[in-house]
């Protein structure tokens, strides 16, 4: 179960109860990584406790689900994820450990292929969200295909059955200030994708008179290959 930014999940090898472990950030997806995790290191011949330690005192790493700081009562969070089904999850994830906020998504689309193949897909996972925001394709290594580009997913979102309000933003200018306007007190702002993505929460932050946590701003990763 997740309890606010937190997973808590309780752990039998072989019929023995190992007892819960409590896991500094949230998701589903991330228990079951932490169990791969852990089941790799039971197979390698890991005691117990050093894994459980491990797992205690792991509080994830940049651009996974990175809370970057509040201001004004609003929260922003960003994630990695550029896939549907990373999406899906991280959306999730952030529903389970801030249920009272409205979630307003921002994601910018990686990749013209992936766009193309998968907007559907898109467009069904962000529509998880209470309001969405999506930006043009971050473009990494490949050259503009015509007719590809974020307003297909941001139409592919609104096709779908009780669609949140989808907003289309064709670039990062100028999208740190149409969010800090949008914000509302108590909202969780969540940028995701692979590519320039990462650098509007930190704008968000400032704009609305905050500052990223932890120098956050232009510590994450990027996909440009």
């Amino acid at each position: 179960r997740t309890a606010g930014t937190e997973s808590r999940f309780k752990v039998v090898e072989e019929g023995r109860d190992r007892g819960a472990i409590r896991l500094r950030v949230p998701g589903l997806h991330h228990v079951r990584n932490a169990l791969g995790a852990a089941g790799a290191a039971r197979a390698m011949g890991v005691e117990w406790d050093a894994i459980r330690r491990g797992l205690e005192t792991y509080r994830g790493v940049g651009r996974r689900f990175q809370c970057l700081g509040t201001a004004d009562g609003i929260r922003v969070v960003d994630d990695y994820a550029h896939h549907p089904t990373e999406v899906r999850a991280t959306l999730e994830a952030a529903r389970s450990a801030y249920p009272e906020g409205r979630i307003v998504a921002v994601f910018q689309p990686h990749l013209f292929t992936r766009t193309r193949d998968f907007a559907g897909e898109f467009g069904r996972a962000l529509a998880e969200a209470d309001e969405v925001w999506v930006t043009d394709v971050y473009p990494a290594r490949e050259e503009p295909i015509p007719g590809i580009d974020g307003e297909l997913v941001a139409r592919a979102v609104e096709e779908q059955s009780g669609a949140p309000e989808v907003h289309y933003h064709s670039s990062l200018e100028g999208l740190a200030d149409a969010l800090a306007e949008a914000l509302a007190p108590g909202d969780v702002c969540l940028t995701l994708g692979a590519g320039s993505i990462e650098e509007v929460g930190p704008r968000v932050l400032v704009r609305l008179g905050g500052g990223p946590a932890n120098g956050a701003a232009g510590a994450g990763e990027r996909d440009d290959a």
